[in-house]
């Protein structure tokens, strides 16, 4: 019953917030909810001008906010980010492990180093962090862990193979922690987003015949009914932080999907079967080459009012930055 109680009462004020993936897209939508609520946060990402942008936009909102450029897979970097948000804010209330990419094409198209870069980001950048901040958890009495992963950690999709791999993984080892954790009081949160409308479809990694794919994804991105605003699933993602959920599922059509794998994973499997059909094929050699969204559009891609909702949160999430830092 204290646990229960305790649980209900979790504040975000002055809670320290440990975000992987917190420059843009939706770590840097969670970061301004947990500002607009009065918490810390400390933001892990690659590139140190991306990082800047973002702190920038929390600052100017009232946010207390330290930056760190970090490679996440490297542990030497994890511990060091580690490190320094602890001696800055005192403790870590909250990590959430939000970074990844998503890999889109065929499988023929795949490589080994494709996979390795999705669990590398996806599985092993979790498990580095979960472990280095799980001693300092301890000695401070509890504290909560959400590990964004997605609904293709429950469900394979078609063109997606390295994504799903990786996110299956993180799944596992998120549900399988949290058993263990609780005896520390620290709780640990599963979120399996469906399609979320972040802008990160412009920064998506694009194999096979490159145009068509991103035109798919893009579409499928910016629907309004299968898909969710960024703002929306962030508040649904800290209240169920709050609570020491331990599985939150966002939007309809992914809740009907996991389900429906659940209930009836045969006819699911077929159902993936038929939508493969409709997928772009595999192409020549060419389609080998990695292209990010914005180097796949073309004017084939979706018209403006079909990518209109995904493309409006291209700018506003700071996903513009990644496609201007490549030029």
């Amino acid at each position: 019953m204290v646990r229960l109680i305790r649980t209900r009462q979790f504040l975000l004020r002055d809670k320290v917030f440990l975000i992987s993936g917190g420059s843009r897209g939706l770590g840097l939508v969670i970061a301004r909810e947990v500002c607009r609520h009065g918490g810390k946060v400390s933001l892990l990402a690659r590139n140190m001008d991306e990082l800047g942008r973002a702190e920038e936009d929390l600052v100017n909102r009232g946010g207390e906010v330290l930056a760190i450029a970090c490679d996440l897979q490297q542990r030497p970097h994890v511990e060091a980010a580690v490190r320094r948000t602890i001696e800055r804010f005192g403790r870590i209330d909250v990590l959430i492990n939000n970074a990844g990419i998503i890999q889109v094409g065929p499988l023929d198209h795949m490589q080994r180093t494709d996979f390795e870069q999705s669990l590398g980001l996806h599985f092993w950048a979790p498990y580095e962090l979960t472990m280095q901040v799980l001693p300092h958890m301890r000695s401070q009495g509890g504290g909560r862990i959400v590990n964004i992963s997605s609904i293709g950690g429950k469900v394979g999709v078609p063109h997606l193979s390295p994504y799903c791999a990786g996110k299956f993984a993180l799944t596992g080892f998120s549900d399988a922690i949290r058993g263990e954790l609780a005896n520390d009081n620290i709780h640990v949160t599963t979120v399996a987003p469906g399609l979320m409308r972040t802008g990160s479809h412009v920064n998506a990694q694009f194999k096979g015949d490159h145009d068509a794919e991103f035109a798919w994804f893009a579409a499928s991105s910016g629907m309004p009914l299968i898909s969710m605003k960024a703002e929306r699933a962030a508040r649904k993602i800290l209240a169920a932080c709050r609570r020491g959920q331990a599985s939150l599922t966002l939007t309809f059509a992914a809740r009907l999907g996991i389900a429906g794998n659940a209930v009836a994973p045969n006819l699911t499997g077929f159902v993936m079967k038929v939508i493969n059909r409709f997928l772009p094929q595999p192409v020549a050699a060419s389609g080998d080459r990695l292209q990010t969204g914005w180097q796949s559009r073309s004017p084939q891609s979706p018209p403006r009012w079909v990518t209109g909702l995904a493309d409006d949160a291209i700018d506003r999430n700071n996903e513009r930055i990644v496609h201007q830092a490549a030029q």
